[in-house]
């Protein structure tokens, strides 16, 4: 494990020349590519991270469901007619539910496979390519063997260990509005754990835990947004831990959830 730290600055590069994705292309070849074609990506750097956005990851996996073959339950139809909703992406939401949280006012918020909370599930018509309408996107089955599999593909090529973070947009409770998040992660501590260690005035700290996954994450959306069509961006010169991260350290077990 090396602890990797920061100057006073930070750089993020939206990278360039990423085409449309589809199903069975191999983005560690696509982000290569966009690194060498990126001005000042390369060479890579030790304190250098790759985000990447859910939606690619999610299309070039095959996690993505035609809502044209979709036959939606009595209470989907139901809710989508009450909330001017797409009745059939109502259905793929819960059939995707590991537990539903809750459903009104026109929203779902339900706990994935992957144990995250958040709304619809991280299923998603937006940004989903030429089939718009017709298509959404499902999260990855799992984000950290995605994220794995890129940071593999780019230590082959430039022989630079590069940890890989893919990233979605959440809600967050009792805020309006979306930030980027982590949902896996490949060569990195998603969390820097400060319980027991003195601040700046020697105070110590009893409950700072800081998520270095999702301020990365969030970071990175300020220069790829949600409509350029920018979906991975390399972050230079943050604080972050390298180790066998995995997103499963971030979830909250139920039982200290605030929010049930």
């Amino acid at each position: 494990m090396v602890s990797v730290s920061a100057d006073a600055s930070i750089r993020i590069l939206a990278l360039e020349g990423i085409p449309e994705i589809r199903e069975g292309d191999d983005l560690g070849v696509f982000i290569g590519n966009a690194l060498q074609r990126t001005r000042g990506a390369l060479p890579l750097a030790a304190d250098d991270v790759l985000v990447v956005t859910q939606k690619i990851v999610s299309k070039a996996e095959g996690a993505v469901v035609d809502l044209t073959t979709v036959e939606p339950r009595p209470e989907a139809i139901e809710f989508a007619g009450r909330f001017d909703r797409d009745p059939r992406q109502v259905e793929v939401v819960l059939r995707e539910a590991r537990r539903v949280v809750r459903m009104s006012n026109g929203v779902l918020i339900t706990e994935t496979s992957h144990g995250f909370v958040c709304a619809n599930g991280g299923i998603d018509a937006s940004n989903v390519g030429p089939a718009s309408g017709s298509v959404v996107t499902l999260l990855p089955v799992d984000p950290d063997r995605s994220a794995a599999g890129m940071r593999g593909a780019v230590r082959a090529r430039f022989g630079v260990d590069v940890p890989v973070i893919v990233s979605d947009s959440f809600g967050r409770p009792w805020r309006w509005g979306i930030v980027d998040v982590a949902i896996g992660v490949s060569g990195l501590l998603p969390l820097e754990d400060l319980r027991g260690s003195p601040d700046a005035d020697g105070r110590i700290m009893r409950s700072t835990v800081r998520a270095v996954a999702d301020e990365l994450a969030s970071a990175a959306e300020l220069v790829l947004g949600k409509t350029a069509g920018r979906p991975v961006a390399l972050v230079r010169g943050a604080a972050f831990t390298r180790g066998d991260g995995t997103i499963r350290e971030v979830v909250i077990p139920r039982e200290n959830d605030l929010f049930p």
